[in-house]
């Protein structure tokens, strides 16, 4: 799919068809439908681009430079920032350092193993550390929105979470928008790409299931848990995420990625311990 459609245009049609469900959404149900105010609409712009537009973006780049393994493995420390950066009041650092100890060593041994022959001086090598730069900054930009959400949700109970989840809909899909008449591909072009239907049926999947459910499910969340309990649940889609990325290559994978993989869950479940 990479191959055949730009990466704008593949995070575009995902977050268009995000936008159109929310929007059907609203126009289902507009007996109690409530709009947000001048304010949460410039709050929900910013949201959108933090952990939508802006987040996949930055993460599709960052595969197609570092591969799959690692960026999923940094995505993957995102439930560690939220505890660190939303931990509630009384939960000491120091009850933290063994899940942030375990994390760390099962990322740098992930990247040692996946970085390319020749070092950071080769043009390989500069690629990889491109793609790795990429993913780190789509990890920032999911926490701040992970963190920011979830304060807006808790400050606000009385706006419904399928609500919420609209108003992120339409932002994200008007941005979206946007952003393919600027940098996407023409109509022409899109149609003369092999695959159009799986491109298609691809961005319906992506924007009514891992769009629009999903972040419904995710504000539900965030109203009835603290932003650094619910962020581990975001360990889920990073061990999917590698799954997908062996079945995609087509292999098993090595002993330092077992490793890697198994340090990391191990970091994860330390963190949930100190929290509870």
């Amino acid at each position: 799919m990479v191959g055949h459609f730009g990466m704008v245009d593949i995070t575009a049609a995902r977050f268009v068809v995000f936008g159109a469900v929310a929007g059907l959404a609203v126009w289902w149900r507009p007996a109690g439908q409530r709009w947000p105010g001048a304010r949460q609409a410039f709050t929900v712009l910013g949201l959108s681009g933090l952990g939508f537009t802006g987040y996949y973006l930055l993460l599709a780049f960052s595969i197609a430079a570092a591969g799959t393994e690692v960026p999923s493995l940094v995505i993957g420390t995102i439930p560690v920032w939220m505890m660190l950066l939303g931990r509630p009041v009384g939960l000491r650092m120091q009850a933290l350092l063994p899940g942030l100890a375990l994390t760390a060593a099962g990322i740098a041994l992930m990247v040692a193993g996946a970085w390319p022959e020749g070092g950071a001086s080769g043009a390989g090598g500069a690629h990889f550390g491109w793609g790795l730069l990429l993913a780190l900054l789509a990890m920032a930009s999911w926490t701040a929105f992970g963190l920011l959400n979830a304060a807006r949700l808790q400050r606000h109970p009385e706006v419904h979470a399928a609500d919420w989840t609209n108003w992120l809909g339409i932002a994200t899909g008007l941005g979206a928008l946007v952003l393919w008449l600027v940098a996407g591909s023409d109509v022409a072009t899109l149609r003369a790409q092999p695959d159009g239907t799986l491109f298609v049926l691809l961005a319906l999947a992506g924007g009514l299931g891992s769009s629009w459910l999903a972040t419904v499910l995710w504000n539900v969340a965030s109203q009835r848990l603290s932003a650094s309990l619910c962020g581990q649940l975001i360990v889920s889609e990073t061990l999917f995420a590698l799954l997908y990325s062996f079945l995609w290559d087509g292999r098993w994978p090595h002993a330092s990625e077992i490793a890697a993989a198994v340090l990391f869950v191990l970091g994860i479940l330390a963190s949930i311990k100190a929290h509870r």
